[in-house]
């Protein structure tokens, strides 16, 4: 089977948890014999704004080929030239990641951080991205059509239309995740007609799926749950047990970003220094929340047990996770939430918020309500404070964590796929 993939997100483009799911799931799908191509959008020269300058890395490819590697040999990838940004729109200034480069963007009046805002130039080139994919779709073979998430919902349906090929929308996020009730009206239409339109969706979660049928009046039937895994590699043995300093940290890993709760986990972070004064509190990743959070940290005065380290990929997201003794994602709202099992990789124990998809499939992480800051802050400190408990929970997490595979996700979109071609 041959598919015709869309996103924004794949290495080394990374902003955001859906680069990693598209490479897990792609890697999954080859290795069940499934040939992909995923077009990709990429910067076209420089993007200028009025207080800006980006600068990305076109030149940079994207994968080499392999005759030994099957996942080099099905994958192939199409540029489209485009302005698209994943995360972030032109209401406020940003800081991407393009081509593995930090592109921090600067002016003479500084530099800009990341944004969870949809402007209209966003959406605008989401339709660009749309027009291109017609052209794709008659120069290519292919049996069904994948798009990841909103801004691809043009272009799946414009394949669609110049092939008659089935189109699935893959759903990873919603504009309610992003923005609670104060979405933007024009990203809400474009997941409607994406969810109406689609042959069939794909919904990470069954949280997301509810979203869906609640939200967008969705039929059931029409949604699969297909969940996210974790891809595994050698630096995770090698890091394991590389902590060197005496006291606990406690890691945030994510965007800065009302969708992941920044604020539940510093209003935690004061409670739990009240009972344990040397923990150190970690805050990692960018946002339009950030200067807020700063500034709160500062107000009550836990800036010497507080850090901020701004985004980090790579190694540097490697080197934090094999440091720290605890890893929370206190999010209002996830979809799914790959990065509790990325830390579970490296024996992290993971507090997570139960308005996430990854609470469905774990049951030996420690779960709360994003709101009870009470509740979240009691069980930091039992970690901190149990060498018993976070023995307990670690060998468990490995027995839970060796089940959850991309293989398992590509079988059920494999399934999916071969349901609606007949």
């Amino acid at each position: 089977m041959r598919v015709l993939m869309f996103g924004w997100e794949f290495p080394p483009y990374i902003s955001g948890g859906l680069g990693t799911a598209c490479f897990g799931i792609t890697e999954g799908l080859s290795r069940l014999g499934t040939e992909i191509v995923f077009v990709l959008p990429r910067q076209k020269g420089n993007i200028h704004e009025s207080h800006v300058r980006l600068i990305t890395a076109n030149d940079v490819p994207l994968h080499e080929k392999s005759e030994t590697d099957p996942f080099a040999r099905a994958v192939t990838f199409r540029h489209v030239e485009s302005d698209l940004i994943p995360y972030a729109g032109t209401g406020r200034a940003r800081t991407v990641v393009m081509g593995g480069i930090s592109a921090a963007g600067k002016s003479s009046h500084g530099t800009w951080d990341l944004s969870d805002d949809y402007g209209s130039d966003m959406l605008l080139d989401a339709a660009r991205y749309g027009r291109t994919a017609g052209i794709i779709a008659k120069e290519e073979t292919f049996d069904v059509i994948h798009g990841h998430d909103w801004m691809t919902v043009h272009a799946g349906l414009e394949a669609r239309r110049f092939s008659g090929r089935p189109y699935i929308y893959h759903v990873h996020a919603l504009e309610f995740d992003r923005s609670g009730e104060n979405i933007n009206r024009r990203v809400y239409e474009i997941e409607r007609q994406g969810l109406e339109s689609a042959d069939h969706v794909i919904s990470v979660s069954h949280y997301t799926k509810n979203m869906i049928i609640e939200r967008y009046g969705i039929n059931p039937e029409k949604i699969t749950v297909v969940h996210n895994a974790v891809s595994r590699n050698e630096v995770c043995k090698r890091a394991r047990g590389g902590k060197t300093t005496d006291h606990k940290t406690v890691l945030f890993l994510g965007r800065i970003t009302f969708q992941k709760g920044p604020d539940y986990f510093i209003e935690a972070a004061a409670r739990v220094l009240e009972k344990v004064p040397s923990a150190v509190f970690v805050m990692a990743g960018s946002g339009d929340m950030m200067p807020r959070m700063v500034e709160r940290v500062a107000r009550m005065k836990m800036g010497r047990q507080f850090h901020f380290t701004g985004f980090i990929k790579g190694e540097e997201v490697e080197r934090i996770y094999a440091m720290s003794d605890l890893y929370v994602m206190p999010s209002v709202s996830e979809p799914f939430g790959i990065t509790p099992l990325e830390a579970m990789l490296f024996d992290v124990p993971v507090i997570i918020s139960k308005q996430s998809g990854v609470s469905e499939i774990l049951n030996h992480a420690l779960k709360v309500d994003f709101w009870d800051v009470n509740e979240l802050s009691n069980k930091i400190i039992a970690v901190l404070t149990y060498p018993a408990l976070v023995k307990e929970m670690t060998d468990r997490s490995r027995e839970e964590i060796a089940k959850i595979q991309w293989n398992a996700a590509a079988e059920k979109i494999v399934s999916v796929y071969r349901r609606i071609c007949g």
